[in-house]
């Protein structure tokens, strides 16, 4: 990969967290009124990050747009695809501008994991509607969103109609293949998902070897890679997305087995050190305080005769 003007040094030195940027544009897009594309690359793998884009332009340059010849970044070759985002990046001066959300590995597993599921859909429709906030935060005038669906693309397009009753909403299935400002945020998304990817800085060592292929669940390489690379005691790298069950199979052979103490204990269990809540609740007895005298001679009261 050639040298990229995409500035990804602050995400990869912090890159357990998730990091957000965007272009510098021009006057024009806050002047006139916008369309804004949205699509994402790195749904699948269970390596590295998912990266979502957005790419606006105003309404009267959507032909300029759709005649840089942006196509769905899947269907393109690393280097067209390459081409393609200095082309965009070269326009920011004049009447393109992007935006860019790449979440973490570590934050995709931990919200997929935690106790109210955080489920990919979900994921993935917030950070759309965050980039929408974030763009028009900038003062662009967004009239028209389109978006490549995740989930039943009537659902979603309801969504987020409800949360931008004032902008056009489109969400279709292939719209990065529809729609040039889609296309363009696709190969946005894409190209720094690559540049994220290969120049992956590892925190847990230096000496982990880059050979981890696609990062799809389906490729031997990164099979191999995932069991070449788990640690018995702490699991994978942070590259590793560990709520795949991919990963998690993994984990479950060539890992020591980890039992917490709260999976198996029922509250108040006599197994259990917890005691169950009611007793937090339940009325004790005030323990009677007797004169000392009978302390002292050891006299007890006569319940019965």
């Amino acid at each position: 990969m050639r040298k990229l003007k995409m500035e990804v040094d602050a995400y990869m030195s912090k890159n357990d967290e998730n990091y957000k940027f965007h272009s510098t544009f021009g006057e024009k897009l806050k002047c006139e009124p916008c369309i804004l594309g949205i699509d994402e690359a790195g749904r699948g793998p269970v390596l590295g990050p998912m990266v979502y884009a957005a790419c606006f332009c105003p309404v009267s340059s959507k032909e300029d747009l759709a005649n840089m010849g942006c196509d769905d970044s899947k269907v393109l070759k690393e280097e067209q695809r390459e081409t393609l985002f200095e082309k965009l990046n070269a326009a920011t001066s004049d009447f393109i501008g992007w935006i860019i959300h790449i979440l973490s590995p570590n934050y995709l597993s931990t919200s997929m994991l935690s106790r109210s599921k955080y489920n990919l859909n979900s994921i993935s429709h917030d950070t759309a509607i965050d980039l929408v906030k974030t763009v028009t935060k900038l003062g662009v005038d967004v009239k028209e969103i389109y978006v490549d669906t995740v989930g039943p693309p009537d659902v979603y397009q309801a969504k987020l109609q409800r949360i931008f009753p004032q902008i056009k909403v489109t969400v279709e299935k292939k719209a990065d293949a529809k729609y040039p400002v889609v296309s363009a945020a696709s190969i946005c998304a894409k190209v720094c998902r690559d540049k994220v990817v290969n120049e992956w800085v590892f925190s847990e060592s230096p000496d982990i070897e880059k050979n981890y292929g696609s990062g799809y669940p389906s490729d031997p390489a990164t099979k191999t890679w995932l069991r070449k690379n788990v640690d018995r005691i702490f699991g994978f790298p942070n590259f590793v997305r560990f709520s795949w069950s991919t990963a998690s199979k993994i984990l479950e052979t060539e890992a020591v087995k980890v039992t917490w103490p709260d999976d198996d204990e029922e509250e108040g269990d006599a197994a259990s050190n917890t005691p169950a809540i009611t007793s937090f609740f339940a009325a004790k007895k005030t323990p009677e305080i007797r004169h000392a005298f009978f302390r002292n001679n050891k006299l007890t009261q006569v319940e019965s005769f």
